[in-house]
């Protein structure tokens, strides 16, 4: 009998497969069941594991309003840091989801010593054991924060643990001179560069995958999907691939870089391309989603965007827990500016910080309908047809509106646009100093370099900025045409007139 793109026999539709996968083990609903999610928009609650047909779960994307979703959960310090914490009587800790850092101060120092305690603890490979591996990943050491899934089901390659490259004018120190051409650049004495390019896959979106994943495979899917611009369809192929589901990618026909759909292809993803941009293939991987019962895993997941808030914790720890100024990093669909921003605030909630840093989100001018709403006090926001060199960025309607503009209220934050020359002229300075990114991460050190120039970001605060891509994710774009340097016969007297030039 003939099989479908979902994996479901003809003419079974979603309440099948639902009734088909989502007979949950026990220790999925004990973990869910203490999970909610709430609308962004209006504030109804849901539960994480909804009832569907049949005595099903299953998974709920949006509000009845239309709106997206947040999750919502206790926070549980584990048994061994009981002696260290000021407790209530419950077993184990709960620490109420809106309580200030006035109401746990001994709480922070405690999820610190945690949090640290498994990152001093480097794994000796091959890891033998599901909680060793969990520590290794820059993601699953902050499982109590980001989801506290049984051990068993947490597919990870392991993520995370990248470089926090230190590229200011005073900060950087001997042997790096090139690195510090990128804070002349900017103008800031003090700025580092987490590059998130060194994930698995060569992007951040490894962070919220291997959380998505992870859901999918408890949920009992059997196939999962995406729109992309390149990053998402890469990272969900592959962890796709390693949990042993299909994994489905939208892609806008010809607007993908050559690196990231060979990624897709190379891992087993069936890829289908639509003639249209990424607004259009998003809203149709969600029709597809609802219609078949495929496991939706762009950021309208709300779990998915929990994985990305791992970025924000990880800055914080490598910074030894003292929070930069600000934060700067490029806005396309605003996962990230949601999931940091809300990762910072639930920091200084639990005390693990004293203060919160602002946000800078920064977009393609040719991509900026965060921007444009921005600079009307979020009064109104319309999308727009997006057009940049910028492919991972290029996004007309992002899905986390809502979620990234609370996180700039939040922080007190701020929505830049630059140029795509602006962009480019940025990369080429981040290329040359030896760390490289695609195209849309150099909004970043373009966007800082803007802000310090108006005056936004003072010279001597402490600066943190994302790049969210491999230098390989887009090896064309911005790279001179004489690709593969200077042809020359193969004499002495040739070579050295090269060298002289």
């Amino acid at each position: 009998m003939a099989i479908n793109s979902a994996g479901l026999q003809p003419g079974q539709g979603a309440d099948e497969e639902n009734k088909q996968l989502n007979t949950l083990p026990s220790d999925v609903v004990d973990v869910l069941s203490s999970v909610s999610l709430r609308c962004v928009n209006c504030s109804a609650v849901y539960p994480a594991l909804e009832a569907g047909p049949s005595s099903s779960f299953a998974p709920r994307y949006r509000c009845e309003c239309g709106g997206v979703l947040d999750v919502e959960m206790a926070f549980r310090l584990p048994k061994e840091q009981y002696s260290s914490a000021r407790t209530q009587k419950d077993d184990p800790v709960f620490f109420d989801f809106d309580a200030g850092p006035e109401d746990a101060p001994s709480a922070g120092a405690s999820w610190r010593q945690l949090f640290d305690e498994r990152a001093s603890a480097p794994p000796i490979w091959p890891i033998s054991t599901d909680k060793q591996l969990l520590d290794a990943s820059g993601v699953w050491r902050y499982r109590e924060l980001i989801l506290p899934a049984p051990e068993q089901y947490v597919v990870t390659r392991p993520e995370g643990n990248t470089g926090l490259y230190p590229v200011g004018i005073e900060n950087c120190g001997p042997g790096r001179a090139g690195h510090r051409q990128i804070g002349l650049y900017a103008g800031l004495e003090r700025f580092f560069l987490k590059h998130e390019g060194e994930n698995p896959t060569g992007s951040f979106k490894d962070r919220g995958m291997t959380v998505g994943v992870t859901m999918a495979l408890m949920m009992g899917a059997k196939a999962v999907a995406c729109a992309s611009t390149g990053n998402t369809s890469a990272s969900l192929a592959s962890y796709a691939a390693q949990a042993g589901l299909r994994g489905i990618v939208f892609l806008p026909a010809g607007n993908v870089a050559g690196g990231k759909l060979a990624q897709s292809l190379a891992y087993g993803a069936t890829t289908v391309q639509i003639r249209g941009d990424f607004d259009d293939a998003m809203r149709l991987v969600e029709q597809v989603c609802n219609e078949l019962g495929i496991y939706l895993l762009n950021s309208l997941n709300p779990f998915r965007v929990e994985g990305q808030k791992a970025i924000g914790f990880e800055v914080l720890q490598q910074l030894d827990w003292q929070a930069p100024d600000w934060l700067v990093l490029p806005a396309g669909n605003l996962g990230n500016t949601s999931a940091i921003g809300k990762a910072f605030r639930q920091a200084y909630q639990l005390g693990l910080i004293s203060n919160m840093p602002r946000i800078a989100s920064i977009q393609a001018a040719g991509a900026n309908p965060f921007y444009r709403s921005f600079t009307q006090n979020f009064a109104s926001y319309e999308p727009v047809q997006a057009d940049t060199v910028a492919t991972a960025i290029k996004i007309g309607n992002p899905v986390s509106y809502t979620r990234a503009r609370r996180s700039i209220e939040e922080s007190d934050g701020i929505v830049e646009q630059v140029s795509d020359d602006e962009i480019l002229a940025a990369k080429a300075i981040i290329d040359r100093a030896g760390i490289g990114c695609e195209p849309a991460s150099a909004a970043t050190l373009a966007g800082a370099r803007k802000l310090v120039a108006r005056g936004v970001i003072k010279r001597d605060e402490r600066v943190v900025g994302i790049l969210t891509g491999n230098l390989l994710k887009d090896s064309k774009t911005g790279i001179p045409q004489e690709v593969g340097g200077t042809v020359v016969d193969a004499t002495f007297d040739a070579v050295r007139k090269v060298l002289a030039e």
